[in-house]
């Protein structure tokens, strides 16, 4: 498990930076690892609807034992490479991205958001500068036509971007 031992930098910096508003009903975190993304945002923000997915089984299993120990509601893990066995709408998606995966991954998991994504939904990630960020960005410039810096901190990059209703 990627940083087993306690919540690694860049989720913290994610945490940090994100401000979820009571008009978005719908989280998914993509490639959630133990679960610490979704399982800290459902417990600051309770009326969120949370999904979470990977591709690694012991990560499900170990996130839904969290969500058990934490007794949590309206929140769930499966497995899932990607968006293949996600259904329905967010408004926000959130992630860590795989970079041991490789940049082909990581770009699908950006691409592929916005059409997961309800109309002035928002994708966040915190991807580290030396592991991709500025092509990162560009991908999600390219995808979404925005993307902003919300934060840097110790060459970690937070991106967001906005779908925007057409």
């Amino acid at each position: 498990m990627f940083s087993k031992d306690k919540v690694d930098y860049g989720s913290r910096v994610l945490l940090d930076a994100i401000e979820i508003e009571e008009r978005h009903k719908r989280l998914l975190d993509v490639g959630c690892g133990y679960g610490t993304l979704g399982i800290s945002l459902k417990k600051e923000y309770p009326w969120l609807d949370v999904e979470m997915i990977d591709v690694n089984e012991r990560a499900i299993h170990l996130t839904n034992e969290s969500i058990k120990y934490n007794k949590l509601t309206n929140i769930k893990a499966y497995k899932s490479f990607a968006y293949e066995n996600v259904d329905g709408l967010f408004d926000v998606i959130i992630s860590n991205p795989p970079i041991r995966a490789g940049k082909k991954v990581v770009f699908e998991i950006l691409d592929k958001a916005y059409q997961y994504l309800n109309n002035n939904g928002f994708l966040m990630i915190v991807i580290q500068k030396k592991q991709g960020a500025p092509s990162a960005k560009k991908e999600m410039e390219k995808v979404f036509g925005n993307c902003e810096i919300v934060k840097k901190d110790k060459g970690y990059y937070i991106l967001k971007s906005l779908k925007k209703a057409l």
